[in-house]
């Protein structure tokens, strides 16, 4: 028997984000029996970046993307050889 793929709600928050010249998919997610989000930024070249700490809204999860962004930019948060990031 197979299992069951989990049934995921995504949030209308997940969108394509586009700063200097770079552009992510910002992707913000729970199964639908839990109550958490996740966040997840994936690069146009489908690196991801998943935050470990999950989230009790996903505005709040949307938020703390904005949030690395100003602090980090955009280059910064998804460049694996950018030193420590903050998620």
């Amino acid at each position: 028997m197979m299992d069951e793929e989990p049934e995921l709600v995504v949030s209308r928050l997940s969108k394509e984000f586009t700063r200097d010249g770079i552009t992510v998919s910002v992707e913000i997610y729970r199964l639908a029996e839990q109550n958490e989000w996740t966040l997840e930024v994936v690069t146009e070249d489908k690196d991801s970046i998943v935050w470990d700490d999950p989230f009790e809204t996903d505005q709040a999860a949307f938020d703390e993307f904005l949030r690395a962004v100003e602090e980090e930019g955009l280059a910064g948060l998804i460049d694996p050889d950018g030193g420590d990031t903050l998620h």
